[in-house]
C-alpha cells in the first residue's frame, strides 16, 4: 500500500511541476514587449519619480528617493520582517550557557589559522568603512542601507570566522543587536510618522532637503539609510552566528 501511494505521489509531483511550467511559460509569453511605450509600467507613477523625484526628495539617487520617501512605509515593513525573522532564530537556536557556543565552535573549527586572522585584520576595517560609506552616500549614488548593511555584515562574519565568538562578543552580542535594531527601527518609525503627518495635512516640513549632491541633503533619507543599514548588518551577522553552531 505504501509503495503504491509513493508511486502515485511521484506521478502527482511530476504532473504538478509540468502544470507550473506551462503556467509560467504562458505568463512569460503573454508579457508585453520589452521597451514598449504603452507598457503598464510606463505610467504617471514612474513619470512622477523620474521628473519630480529630485525636487521632492532631494536625493540624487532616484531609487533611494523612491524606497525611502515615496515608498518609505514599505521599506519600514521590510526592515521589521528582518528583525522579526532574526528574533525567531534567536528564540529557537540561542544557547544561554556562557561559553558553550565558543567551545562548540572551536571544537569543530579551531580559530588558530594565522593566514585567515592576518587577512581578517587587514580586510575587515576597510570592508566595514566601505560599508559605512555606501550607507551614508546612498542618496548620492548607488548604495544605501540595504547594500551597505550587507557589506558591514559580511565584514563582521569574516571577523567571526577568523577569531571566533569570544573575541567577536567583545563588541557585538545579543544585547548589542537588540539595542541597535530596536533603536534603528524606532528612529525610522518616528521619522516617517513626522513625514506622514506633515504630508497628509499639507504642512510644510521644517526639515530642509538641502542642496542635491551634498552629503547633508535629501531631508530624512540619510537618517533612514543609517537605520536600515544597522538592521541589515545586524540581521546578516546574527543569522550566520545562529546557524553556525546554534549559539551566539
Amino acid at each position: 500500500m505504501l509503495k503504491k501511494f509513493s508511486r502515485i505521489y511521484e506521478i502527482f509531483c511530476v504532473v504538478f511541476c509540468i502544470f507550473l511550467i506551462v503556467i509560467f511559460m504562458m505568463a512569460v509569453y503573454n508579457l508585453p514587449p520589452f521597451g514598449n511605450a504603452d507598457n503598464p509600467v510606463n505610467n504617471e507613477v514612474s513619470e512622477r519619480y523620474i521628473n519630480d523625484g529630485l525636487k521632492e526628495t532631494g536625493a540624487v539617487n532616484a531609487v533611494t528617493g523612491m524606497i525611502l520617501d515615496y515608498r518609505a512605509f514599505d521599506t519600514l515593513g521590510e526592515s521589521h520582517v528582518l528583525f522579526i525573522a532574526t528574533c525567531a532564530v534567536l528564540i529557537l537556536l540561542r544557547k544561554d550557557r556562557p561559553g558553550e557556543a565558543e567551545k562548540s565552535d572551536r571544537l569543530h573549527e579551531p580559530k588558530n589559522d594565522v593566514i585567515l586572522q592576518t587577512c581578517a585584520k587587514i580586510l575587515v576595517p576597510p570592508i566595514i568603512i566601505f560599508g559605512i560609506y555606501v550607507v551614508l552616500a546612498g542618496h548620492l549614488g548607488p548604495g544605501g542601507g540595504f547594500s551597505g548593511g550587507a557589506i558591514i555584515g559580511a565584514g563582521l562574519i569574516l571577523y567571526l570566522n577568523a577569531f571566533g565568538f569570544e573575541k567577536t562578543e567583545r563588541f557585538f552580542t545579543v544585547k548589542t543587536y537588540k539595542v541597535t535594531s530596536i533603536g534603528a527601527l524606532g528612529t525610522y518609525a518616528f521619522c516617517k510618522m513626522y513625514s506622514f503627518y506633515t504630508g497628509a495635512n499639507g504642512i510644510e516640513s521644517v526639515i530642509p532637503l538641502g542642496t542635491p549632491g551634498n552629503i547633508l541633503s535629501s531631508g530624512l533619507i540619510l537618517i533612514l539609510n543609517i537605520c536600515v543599514g544597522i538592521v541589515v548588518a545586524g540581521t546578516m551577522y546574527t543569522f550566520y552566528a545562529m546557524f553556525r553552531k546554534g549559539g551566539y
